[in-house]
């Protein structure tokens, strides 16, 4: 009887073993039961009892019962990289794109990883394919590429939301590749280039403006300067005929008074005739020299009537005049003459 209970218990225990090995292709791998278990860090074994969830075993020495309890499930607590497949995707303006990307998950609650879903990589799988379709259906192909990160963010969000029964966060969703239609691509690299000669014509059309200005204004300082540098000399010029002028007027004053003052000196009559006899032989020496019109006195050939005419004609000035002649003023009326 005790060796019939033994047989069976020992069959029980193989059909109970063979089980947890077809569970252990769906899930992970399943361990016998050694009653004393060394569960290694970062890894969680889940243990049913009679075929019920009983508890979670934790890293380091664990003891559980032998032939009742059996070891169902073992999660592993890491950070896990998957593949997600190739898809096809339309966009809003009717584009098909095929996209592919990475999807990163974390066991956070072993118990729900276990009975939560039946295939939680593939659950999640599935979950952001179809988020992702759903997100390409919502904006054009040009912004495909603009809001990655936020397709990116919203497969996370949409991942997290629905995970949160199965014990699995969604750490990030990393899209890997877009590729597109032959045609769609070429007609994108056109429109690159196309943008790329405008904005080389632009920045050449604002490197002409740019030059032309600068020498606008070059041109302009350089008129300005020689402006300047004409008035310059202009006003240097002015001052110079100014001083000249002052000078001779100085100069003719000077003379006037050392003419009067020989004047009324002993014999100063005979110079002044001596005087005015030679202007006269002067001016006669430069007649018809600047024009062909000349107009000559009378009576040429006489000399002294000439004198004597001249002599004559001081003489009635100086009577009208004053005794006392004021030298300054007949200066200053012929600094103004000048």
């Amino acid at each position: 009887m005790i060796r019939t209970c033994t047989t069976n218990l020992l069959r029980a225990a193989a059909v109970r073993q063979h089980s947890l090995t077809q569970s252990s292709c769906r899930h992970m791998s399943a361990r016998v039961n050694t009653v004393i278990c060394f569960v290694p860090q970062q890894e969680a074994w889940v243990i049913e009892r009679f075929g019920k969830y009983h508890k979670t075993l934790e890293p380091g020495l664990n003891v559980i019962l032998p032939v009742i309890d059996s070891i169902k499930y073992i999660q592993s607590l890491k950070e896990i990289a998957i593949d997600v497949p190739h898809q096809s995707a339309i966009s809003s303006d009717n584009v098909v794109l095929n996209i592919d990307g990475v999807l990163y998950l974390k066991v956070l609650d072993p118990n729900k990883a276990s009975y939560g879903v039946e295939d939680a990589e593939y659950a999640v799988t599935q979950l952001a394919q179809t988020t992702m379709r759903s997100e390409i259906g919502r904006i054009t192909m040009d912004n495909v590429f603009k809001e990655r990160e936020a397709l990116n963010q919203s497969i996370v969000d949409a991942i997290n939301k629905a995970s949160a029964a199965w014990g699995i966060t969604c750490l990030r969703y990393e899209i890997r590749d877009i590729k597109m239609p032959d045609r769609v691509a070429e007609a994108m690299q056109l429109q690159v280039e196309a943008e790329r000669n405008k904005r080389a014509q632009v920045l050449q059309s604002e490197g002409v403006k740019i030059s032309e200005i600068n020498k606008a204004e070059g041109e302009r300082q350089a008129a300005i300067l020689k402006s300047e540098a004409q008035r310059e000399a202009q006003i240097n010029i002015a001052k110079g005929e100014a001083n000249a002028i002052l000078a001779k007027a100085e100069a003719r004053a000077k003379s006037l008074e050392v003419l009067s003052q020989a004047i009324g000196q002993k014999n100063g009559h005979d110079a002044v005739s001596l005087n005015i006899a030679e202007q006269y032989v002067s001016a006669f020496s430069n007649l018809a020299k600047e024009t062909n019109t000349v107009l000559l006195p009378s009576d040429t050939g006489n000399m002294s009537n000439m004198v004597a005419q001249a002599m004559t004609i001081y003489k009635n000035i100086g009577d009208k005049q004053t005794p006392t002649l004021d030298l300054k003023s007949l200066a200053a009326e012929d600094k103004n003459e000048s």
